[in-house]
């Protein structure tokens, strides 16, 4: 019984040191948790503010379905080429993203009509025999009708001019 009173006590002195080492280590495993839970809640909520503001940016910037708006009737104009009269007939459409803007550009047509007759009016036969020719012209179109609505609407508005027919005789 003496050794089993001896043996008590030593075994007591020894348990009773893990025993204070496990509130600290209760306390030091719940200081990590709560480091960790603050640092996953930081984190959720600065990429959620990240998705919201991505989300949101791709509205404003993203391009919205083309319209297209013809300008009726097909225009006609006539050259003088080496003593002979020659016609070119085109038929424009417009291209815009925004409705408001391409319907604000629409009251313009005339303005936009007679820009596009000057222009022409104005091009070499020959270069518009080929293709690289063709599409110069359209660019110019594109450029003199932006430029048009830059100063009557304060946007260029058009995105593009189309040719849907264009006919040299």
């Amino acid at each position: 019984m003496a050794r089993n009173q001896a043996g008590a006590q030593q075994q007591a002195p020894q348990a009773a040191p893990s025993e204070k080492g496990k509130p600290l280590m209760l306390v030091l495993v719940g200081l990590v948790a709560l480091l960790l839970s603050a640092a996953g809640l930081t984190y959720a909520l600065l990429s959620n503010n990240e998705r919201a503001s991505e989300t949101s940016a791709p509205k404003d910037t993203a391009k919205l379905p083309a319209l297209y708006e013809p300008l009726e009737p097909a225009f006609t104009v006539n050259f003088n080429h080496g003593g002979r009269q020659r016609y070119m007939q085109v038929s424009v459409v417009l291209m815009g993203r925004d409705p408001l803007a391409l319907a604000a550009a629409a009251e313009h047509s005339p303005l936009i009509r007679n820009q596009l007759v000057m222009l022409f009016s104005s091009a070499d036969f020959d270069q518009l025999s080929s293709a690289e020719g063709k599409e110069k012209l359209r660019e110019q179109a594109t450029l003199a009708v932006q430029s048009l609505m830059e100063q009557e609407l304060g946007m260029p508005t058009i995105e593009s001019v189309l040719f849907t027919n264009l006919v040299l005789q």
